[in-house]
């Protein structure tokens, strides 16, 4: 890991990401109506092929371009049963209308929860950078972990090392969960000579 980003790399995505999922949390229990907390953030490199080892089946794929500031994309993967769980407190439910198969309706309001978490997110990464940044609409599919590592192992690029930054996420007893974000390494780094300037200039 060392060889790819420097501890101090490594400790400034943390900082940079728990202050900015911080926001995100806020913002997303307004949007549910109930408390959200999200732990400090564990910050490592893997390999692109190791991203879905988490998840079993299938998954809620998030995908976010930035359109300012930054240059780049990065992604938010969801386990489909706290989508479901999201979904029915958004609509004003109690949390627990979580049967049958992922829907356009789930789909709809994981894009619109991401969108706010996301543009708070943003909003965040704005004043630590010290630059406008901003982010297109996100684009949200299922997919199918199996499927999609047999193809991730079979080749390689350039972009072949993530930084992946899990946190627990708690929603008032409903939803305990790690969510995890990714994002090339490249994208890291660039992240990190911004955050520095910024703080070399204040």
């Amino acid at each position: 890991m060392d060889q790819v980003l420097s501890n101090q790399q490594i400790d400034t995505l943390g900082e940079i990401a728990n202050i900015s999922m911080g926001n995100s949390a806020t913002t997303l229990s307004m949007m549910v109506n109930r408390k959200v907390e999200i732990t400090t953030p564990n910050v490592s490199v893997i390999k692109r092929s190791e991203t879905l080892d988490d998840y079993e089946k299938s998954c809620i794929f998030v995908q976010i371009h930035f359109v300012k500031g930054l240059t780049g994309n990065n992604v938010l993967i969801l386990k489909e049963t706290d989508v479901k769980v999201m979904t029915d407190l958004m609509m004003g439910g109690d949390g627990t209308n979580t049967a049958g198969d992922i829907s356009d309706l789930h789909l709809s309001a994981a894009s619109e929860a991401m969108n706010q978490m996301v543009g708070a997110s943003a909003t965040s990464l704005s004043m630590m950078l010290g630059i406008p940044t901003d982010i297109s609409t996100p684009v949200v599919n299922q997919i199918d972990v199996d499927s999609v590592k047999i193809f991730e192992k079979s080749f390689e690029t350039e972009y072949d090392n993530f930084v992946k930054i899990a946190f627990r996420m708690t929603i008032a007893g409903l939803i305990d969960s790690v969510m995890v974000q990714l994002y090339p390494v490249q994208f890291a780094r660039e992240m990190c000579a911004k955050f520095m300037a910024n703080e070399a200039e204040n």
